[in-house]
């Protein structure tokens, strides 16, 4: 395998061991052991097992101070066990002699060794006769191989730091000559961005006689750059450093492979943000109704996604021939009054060619609209200097462009894009339900009116108001209604109900039974007779599932008497001049077409009072029950100032703003008030 490789060889299991490196464990001259992290042997071949009296079956799993209590040899023991624990606290390598019971000397040196698979921190024992230095050479060629089957390249350099034995490992892999890699030479092989950092973390180990680990790039003799971890510990001679010893372990594939995880990660990160950015703006969207709700929404989710700084939409006209703008924050960029297909700007392209359009600078801009005057012109108005616009389509046509633009200039990431291009089709799906909601929302707020009376009737002595808002969650016709005519007998008739459910059958229902009760108001005109009728035409032409409640009434404007029935309806509000605002105390009847004797209340309206009939959806809603509405709707009138008491017009609308105030709309809203206003004695005389 190359040298320049960065992909380690496979690591060799000790039953997979060449034929060399077995016969270094088991026959070689010298010693050598090996300790694991809870300091008990784990590899011992013969020669060191002689030197603790014993076999390498008996001493395995055993530590050395304990194989020595084995031999005999107490003193010995406690010497090992000292060593041990010195090369444990200080991390560096401890020299020593031993006397076997049988007059053997013994040089012994004990360092650390880490692990390069996980870590862990072992201990290497080498023994060596006093006799056998002239082996000493080859003693250190077969540790270095030992050392190398582990794939380490090991390398030493002086007391001081400087290297100063060749490394032709070294040498093959970066191209280095022997004069180049000498001395501190070798850290110019390493990458530039590296190599002032691993100089000074080598410089301090030197002076604090601490070990060194560093990972850094080494630049190849190819000109690629391999990861390395270097790591060394000083061999002391007594108080003095003899020399250091290191290893280097090639970590290309592990930093490859971290270094891939995190881009994974960040990749896994972005997407999982996209989405869930991508899911909120689903989600703020489906609640936006109206074309200008959707373009608020995107906004908001232009600004948190992309950063973009003004967002707008543009759509066609009713005649497809022109865009125009629609803005949440007022931006007035382009021409108010909309513009064509051929305009010079990235939303235009971007429907006509039906393809998303960006551009990262005016300088980009200038030259997709071939320098045109509108452009200098956008530059100059807005502080505009990144532009993206994206086609929304709907039934494989376009309806409009989604545009982006940024204050400074900026390019748009492959992930972005991906994102926006979502984006502008929840948009489009949007702006279509909104388009839809709008036109029928329109079309049921007409029709809704077109069944209320155009006007109330002026009859003198009586003040009449009434107040229609519909509301905003529906487009269906809804079945609130209320009617005011006046009798043949002089007296006022009034009438507000409410038909049960939304669209066309209440519309049709609301219809049928107001103009029955005009019908039977003519003819029979006391409110117990007309509910009694409406009750048989009820039966004959209603479903039963077609519930149905109202308030009917019939005033004298000139006695102040008032004869009402209530057929399942709300209590009327009675809001007197000096007395409070109170809930008239009668039990209501059952809504129209359920069997039952019609009630008749009579009671009498003072000069300055008013009586207001209302629907539901004045004081019930999803966060208010109905009760709760009714004592806030007595405590609300209750605070009305003189002016608006005086006049039914701007009660009504007090009521409303005050009862609505903090809530959503969830239902139509209508009211009706008659009054009987203060005669000015004045103007009797």
């Amino acid at each position: 395998m190359s040298a320049e490789t960065s992909i380690p060889p496979p690591r060799i299991s000790v039953a997979e061991l060449p034929d060399a490196v077995k016969s270094l464990l088991t026959d070689a001259p010298i010693g050598f052991a090996l300790l694991g992290p809870d300091d008990v042997f784990v590899s011992i071949n013969p020669r060191m097992a002689t030197v603790f009296g014993s076999t390498p079956a008996r001493c395995l799993g055993r530590t050395p101070d304990e194989a020595l209590r084995q031999a005999d040899d107490p003193a010995g023991a406690v010497a090992h066990r000292d060593s041990v624990r010195s090369v444990r606290e200080s991390g560096h390598a401890v020299r020593g002699r031993h006397r076997t019971p049988s007059g053997q000397t013994w040089h012994l040196t004990w360092f650390p060794v880490n692990d390069p698979a996980n870590g862990d921190q072992h201990i290497a024992l080498i023994a060596a006769r006093d006799h056998e230095d002239g082996a000493s050479h080859r003693e250190d060629q077969r540790l270095r191989a030992l050392l190398q089957a582990g794939n380490q390249i090991v390398w030493s350099a002086g007391p001081g730091g400087d290297i100063r034995e060749d490394c032709p490992q070294w040498r093959t892999i970066t191209g280095q000559d022997l004069d180049a890699y000498l001395g501190r030479g070798w850290l110019d092989a390493l990458h530039p961005d590296d190599r002032p950092r691993v100089a000074r973390a080598w410089e301090d180990a030197v002076l604090d006689v601490t070990p060194f680990d560093a990972m850094f790039r080494v630049r190849t003799r190819a000109g690629g750059h391999i990861h390395y971890r270097a790591r060394a510990n000083p061999i002391m001679d007594g108080a003095e450093t003899a020399e250091w010893v290191g290893t280097l372990v090639d970590i290309t594939t592990e930093r490859e492979a971290d270094e891939l995880r995190q881009r994974l990660n960040q990749q896994l990160s972005e997407a999982a943000m996209r989405t869930a950015r991508l899911q909120k703006a689903t989600s703020d969207l489906a609640e936006a109704l109206t074309a200008d709700e959707v373009v608020q929404a995107m906004s908001e989710i232009g600004r948190s996604g992309v950063g973009a700084d003004h967002t707008s939409v543009a759509l066609f006209d009713r005649d497809r021939l022109r865009l125009r703008m629609l803005s949440a924050d007022g931006w007035v960029g382009l021409p108010e009054r909309g513009f064509s297909l051929d305009y010079p700007d990235v939303a235009a392209r971007a429907v006509a060619e039906q393809t998303p359009i960006l551009a990262a600078s005016p300088t980009e801009l200038r030259e997709l609209t071939e320098n045109a005057p509108e452009v200098e012109a956008l530059l100059e108005r807005t502080g505009e200097r990144a532009w993206v616009a994206l086609p929304m389509m709907a039934a494989g046509r376009p309806i409009g462009a989604l545009r982006f633009s940024f204050d400074a200039q900026r390019d748009v990431t492959d992930e972005e894009r991906v994102f926006l291009e979502a984006l502008a089709g929840q948009c489009a799906l949007a702006i279509g339900r909104a388009i839809v909601y709008e036109r029928e929302h329109g079309t049921a707020e007409e029709l809704q009116r077109s069944l209320l009376p155009e006007e109330l009737p002026q009859v003198a002595g009586v003040r009449l108001a009434a107040y229609y808002r519909s509301g905003s969650q529906h487009v269906q016709v809804g079945g609130d209604w209320y009617d005011a005519f006046l009798l043949s007998d002089g007296r006022v008739a009034g009438v507000l109900g409410d038909v049960m459910g939304k669209g066309i059958q209440a519309a049709a229902g609301m219809s049928r039974i107001r103009n029955a009760l005009r019908a039977l108001a003519f003819s029979m005109p006391e409110p117990a007779d007309v509910l009694t009728g409406l009750d048989r035409m009820f039966t004959a032409t209603e479903g039963m599932d077609q519930v149905t409640t109202l308030v009917y009434f019939v005033l004298d404007p000139v006695t102040g008497q008032l004869d009402l029935s209530n057929a399942g309806h709300l209590p009327p509000l009675v809001v007197a001049g000096n007395a409070g605002p109170s809930l008239l105390d009668t039990e209501p009847d059952t809504p129209l077409g359920v069997s039952s004797a019609r009630g008749h209340h009579k009671f009498f309206v003072q000069p300055g009072n008013t009586v207001a009939l209302y629907s539901d959806g004045l004081v019930e809603n999803r966060k208010r029950s109905v009760d709760a509405g009714l004592d806030e709707l007595v405590r609300v009138a209750s605070a009305a100032q003189p002016e608006v008491v005086g006049d039914p017009q701007q009660m009504l609308e007090y009521l409303v703003e005050s009862m609505l105030e903090g809530y959503e709309q969830d239902d139509d809203v209508t009211l009706l008030a008659v009054q009987l206003p203060v005669i000015d004695s004045a103007t009797e005389r």
